[in-house]
């Protein structure tokens, strides 16, 4: 593994030496951006995609109005796309030597790094995949929130979960619509990933990712930001992140409600 960078260097001096350290610690790595919705069309060009071509996938988050469960740390999902459904529970930051004995054992468990061009989180997520069609009616059909969660999920929960707030207690944020293409770039070896989301108000943000094994972090980070330049896609505006925006949004509209009532 090498630290050389041919598009300029990536994170702080201190934010890769924590990087470095835990490479070892760790199953993947994943590294996104954002492209400023000014420059969405333009990326979509450069790169080639096809909408035609994308999955269709539809998410909710958990949380309650106050988002208490994003303050702890934690991301409660349910995604459905037409092959499959999945749940999933994450706590993140989260120190890989610190979490529970067993825990990495468990089926469905992994620890991975977001890492975007200005910083990076480490995470611990526990999913479980459910047959297409199970979100769905559980969301449609007034079902308990816990139904579609497993025994080690509902447990990993309640070990980080504020006290008192249960699965039952939260509540769904979303739907939100999702464009998800999984491609390869033309002059590119590496796999990559597009997802649109798009929220309610119209608003976009499209992200960019790809994943890596931690050991060549550094390498494929430079060989991604120097082939998404050379393709003009500005790596340098603010970068957002989907999940925090989805949670804002419908938080904000759900305490809107509660307002009115």
């Amino acid at each position: 593994m090498t630290e050389t960078s041919t598009a300029g260097r990536l994170w702080a001096d201190d934010e890769r030496a924590r990087l470095l350290g835990l490479v070892d610690q760790v199953d993947s790595i994943e590294l996104k951006t954002s492209v400023a919705d000014a420059d969405r069309r333009s990326a979509v060009a450069a790169l080639d995609l096809d909408p035609l071509a994308a999955d269709l996938v539809q998410v909710w988050f958990f949380d309650t109005p106050g988002l208490d469960l994003n303050a702890a740390g934690v991301i409660v999902r349910a995604r459905r796309t037409r092959a499959r459904d999945d749940t999933t529970v994450k706590l993140r930051p989260v120190v890989p030597d610190e979490l529970p004995e067993g825990l990495r054992a468990k089926s469905g468990f992994g620890v991975e790094i977001d890492a975007m061009p200005t910083g990076f989180v480490c995470s611990g997520r526990l999913k479980r995949k459910l047959e297409p069609g199970t979100v769905r009616e559980t969301m449609l059909g007034g079902k308990p929130t816990r139904k579609l969660f497993s025994k080690s999920q509902r447990a990993f929960f309640e070990q980080f979960a504020p006290a008192g707030l249960s699965l039952d207690d939260v509540r769904p944020l979303g739907p939100i619509t999702v464009l998800k293409l999984n491609f390869t770039p033309r002059g590119f070896d590496r796999r990559m990933v597009a997802e649109l989301w798009t929220y309610p108000d119209g608003s976009r943000i499209l992200e960019l990712s790809t994943k890596c094994e931690p050991a060549e972090v550094f390498d494929v980070a430079a060989s991604t930001r120097a082939f998404l330049e050379g393709r003009g896609i500005d790596l340098s505006g603010v970068q957002q992140t989907k999940t925090k925006t989805a949670l804002d949004y419908f938080a904000g509209e759900l305490r809107e409600q509660e307002g009115d009532s």
